[in-house]
């Protein structure tokens, strides 16, 4: 079951295996494709890349063939584009390599394989994305609040933080607006079951109701 459908002999390969591993790939890169789409926000572009992408890996491999000098210029073509791309979540990244390994197992001839390693990880994406389990008991967040100079930011808003954060970090503070303000950055982890505009509020009423921004990070990115 787990054998290649390519004979011994790799330096020949007969076209009719090259269609029956392209068409499996575009396939299996449909399903992967619809994987993501089914357990994260996603992009056209992004679909059609993990749709397209075993196919490609497939055809570099299928052209390697064994040779020990053009595996290392692929090993080094792969690396160009990996560090000129923009970095993306965890599930990206999962995703991408995901749909490689599959384009390798094809490229070597391992069409039952590939099929079955597709039908095992994605059910395991599927069910891990939906499980509760895996759902933080807080909200890791970036909060900015502008306060007056005359304000001592050391202590000024502990009590709120103790109330609706369970941890907090104070990253960042400069000055603003010809020193007569401060701006403040903190790492904050916000406590699931407190109401965030609550929480804003409160800030407002000790800075004056001058600015306070709190931004979320991906929740994707957390798989």
């Amino acid at each position: 079951m787990l054998e290649s459908i390519f004979s011994e002999n790799l330096v020949r390969i007969e076209g009719s295996d090259v269609i029956i591993c392209t068409l499996v790939s575009l396939m299996l890169g449909i399903v992967i494709a619809y994987t993501y789409k089914w357990t994260s926000k996603y992009t056209k572009n992004f679909l059609v890349t993990l749709t397209i992408l075993p196919v490609l890996v497939q055809l570099v491999i299928l052209m390697v063939n064994g040779n020990l000098g053009t595996s290392i210029a692929t090993v080094g073509a792969f690396s160009l584009v990996r560090f000129r791309s923009l970095p993306g979540t965890s599930k990206e990244i999962v995703c991408v390599f995901f749909a490689m390994a599959i384009g390798l197992a094809t490229g070597m001839g391992h069409i039952y394989f590939a099929i079955l390693i597709t039908i095992i990880v994605s059910l395991a994406i599927l069910i891990f994305s939906k499980w509760k389990g895996y759902n933080p008991s807080s909200k890791d967040c970036i909060l900015h609040i502008t306060i007056p100079e005359n304000l001592d930011y050391t202590n000024l808003f502990e009590e709120i933080f103790d109330q609706y954060a369970k941890d907090v970090e104070l990253m960042k503070v400069k000055t603003t607006n010809m020193g007569s303000l401060f701006e403040l950055k903190y790492h904050i982890t916000l406590l699931k079951d407190k109401n965030e505009k609550e929480f804003i509020d409160e800030l407002r009423v000790k800075n004056g109701n001058l600015k306070v921004m709190l931004s979320h990070y991906f929740e994707d990115a957390e798989m």
